[in-house]
């Protein structure tokens, strides 16, 4: 399908080609869910996340900086989408700190990611034109139900008590569906999505962790950084590249399917809860999982 994309907002029209995923995009963007729920792990487990989402950006600015040495320059159109993109990131990457400090990552984790694709869903497909099929649509639905469905998975009682923690999940899940959107539309009008993603990582790279290094103190945060920042630092490489899988895939196919397919992420996360953060698993997450793995059915097979 070929069409003109145009978005009042970044006044600008792209005109792009969606094509239904192959399996091996598919896959891809699967391994990139299992990449991103990493990170968050290390970020998670770490006892100051601040630095730890900081050293995850720096790393990530740096592996951009090596990357946009090999891809063309990016087409003017893509600046100002960018731009605009890194604002909405540091707020996700507020929303994700404090939502983490209140609310374990089994609970918080699926809420951000499930209304994502919803959000998504929605815009994509009543501002940008992205048309769904029946199926793509429920299974759609269907992920996201599961994903946020992972929340609970301790009972209501317990989600409800993480409720600082809910509030911030929700509002990191309209700044993902934010930057999903305006990073899909990015892509397309750079030419490159490759060099999208480098400079996009290179504009983002040191905020968070001068933030850091000004809140903590310029001795305590630099001892922390060489004690633990070799794992934060990994985890900025996995989530660079992961994040680069998704953009590549934002710039081929429908938004709503690539984000709902990126947030299966959740299934990683909540397993890496249970088995390394010595979180909650019961039948409420295994009900879960098989709706999304419904969901990603419907999505993907040819109905």
């Amino acid at each position: 399908m070929v069409q003109g994309l145009k978005c009042a907002a970044f006044r600008f029209s792209v005109p792009i080609r969606l094509v239904r995923l192959d399996p091996e995009i598919i896959g891809l963007v699967l391994l990139a869910a299992l990449m991103h729920a990493s990170w968050n792990a290390v970020v998670k487990s770490d006892r100051d996340r601040l630095l730890s989402m900081g050293v995850v950006m720096l790393a990530g600015a740096v592996f951009g900086v090596v990357v946009a040495v090999f891809v063309p320059f990016l087409d003017l159109k893509a600046w100002a989408v960018m731009i605009a993109s890194v604002v909405i990131h540091n707020f996700y990457y507020y929303f994700l700190l404090r939502a983490y400090a209140h609310g374990d990552l089994g609970h918080v984790y699926p809420i951000a990611r499930g209304l994502g694709p919803l959000l998504v869903a929605m815009v994509s497909g009543s501002v940008l034109g992205e048309a769904l099929r029946f199926s793509e649509a429920v299974g759609v639905v269907l992920i996201s139900c599961g994903i946020i469905g992972l929340s609970f998975a301790g009972g209501w009682r317990q989600a409800f008590q993480q409720g600082w923690g809910t509030t911030f999940a929700v509002l990191t899940g309209l700044t993902i569906a934010g930057y999903t959107v305006v990073d899909g539309l990015g892509a397309r009008a750079s030419g490159s999505p490759l060099g999208y993603i480098a400079w996009l990582n290179i504009l983002e790279g040191p905020w968070v962790l001068l933030i850091g290094f000004w809140r903590r103190g310029f001795a305590p945060a630099w001892q922390h950084v060489i004690a633990y920042g070799w794992r934060s630092a990994l985890g900025g490489v996995i989530a660079t590249i992961g994040y680069g899988i998704a953009i590549w895939a934002l710039s081929l196919g429908a938004m709503a399917h690539v984000a709902a397919l990126r947030e299966t992420s959740v299934l990683f996360a909540a397993l890496m809860g249970t088995f390394l953060l010595g979180e909650t698993m019961g039948w409420r997450r295994i009900v879960a999982a098989a709706t999304i793995v419904a969901g990603l059915l419907l999505m993907n097979l040819p109905l």
